[in-house]
């Protein structure tokens, strides 16, 4: 009997700060491997609105003003990567969040991803993880720079892509204004907090030797060729039967 081969990339986590370009590079990787993004907000959004049990049960924990707990997050997203256009792999976008996480996660993709496979390609499937590195400053200047109209919704950065004229919306005039989440003394707060939160997730994956560090200073086509090239790398490759 000929052998089939069937490739996937597996699943894919990026980390990355606020204005690190994360979402514009995990919207390319979706467009490049047709996997799924898949967001833990947007898992619990969608639980809470069609009512299911772990839906409900999540809506009476945010009601009583806490977080909703990592056993009923756990059950979510495994619903989730269950689901048949998870096979290929998928972009896992607010998730893990700290290491316990990481390690459920981990052992998850195991039990569910090996069952059928034969152990010579155990491991294969194990997340590979992008952290999108920028320098502070650029980052600073990333985010304090952006302008947005009010009218029209364009967006503008000050250093990188400013109006035409100052301060005014080229599209239509208008007084351009600043969010109050792009103020500086917010964006230094986001960018603190980031860090505190996801050191120890890239943490876990350097040991575990399944961190890739790109570089996101460079053009977003450069630093879209890198991250490719790290997928690329760690692409699964199962075979069986036809």
């Amino acid at each position: 009997m000929a052998e089939a081969t069937s490739r996937g990339i597996g699943p894919v986590i990026l980390l990355g700060a606020p204005g690190s370009g994360k979402g514009t590079q995990a919207k390319q990787i979706v467009e490049r491997y047709h996997i799924p993004q898949i967001s833990t907000g947007d898992i619990l959004r969608n639980e809470v609105q069609r009512q299911t049990p772990l839906g409900l049960l999540a809506k009476d924990v945010m009601a009583r003003g806490e977080l909703v707990p990592d056993d009923l997050v756990y059950d979510m997203v495994a619903e989730r990567l269950r689901q048949g256009d998870c096979e290929s792999g998928f972009i896992l976008d607010g998730f893990p969040r700290n290491p316990a996480q990481a390690g459920w996660l981990d052992a998850f993709l195991e039990h569910e991803f090996f069952e059928n496979v034969d152990s010579a390609s155990r491991g294969k499937c194990l997340p590979i993880v992008i952290r999108i590195d920028v320098d502070y400053n650029q980052l600073l200047r990333r985010l304090t720079g952006r302008r947005s109209c009010p009218v029209c919704g364009r967006i503008y950065n000050l250093y990188f892509h400013p109006p035409r004229v100052a301060d005014q919306c080229d599209v239509d005039g208008s007084k351009l204004v600043i969010r109050n989440d792009d103020r500086e003394e917010v964006i230094r707060e986001r960018l603190t907090a980031y860090e505190s939160q996801t050191k120890p997730v890239a943490e876990y994956y350097e040991r575990k030797g399944r961190l890739v560090s790109v570089n996101g200073d460079l053009p977003v086509d450069q630093v879209t060729e890198q991250i490719f090239r790290a997928i690329e790398s760690h692409r699964v490759v199962t075979t069986g039967p036809q």
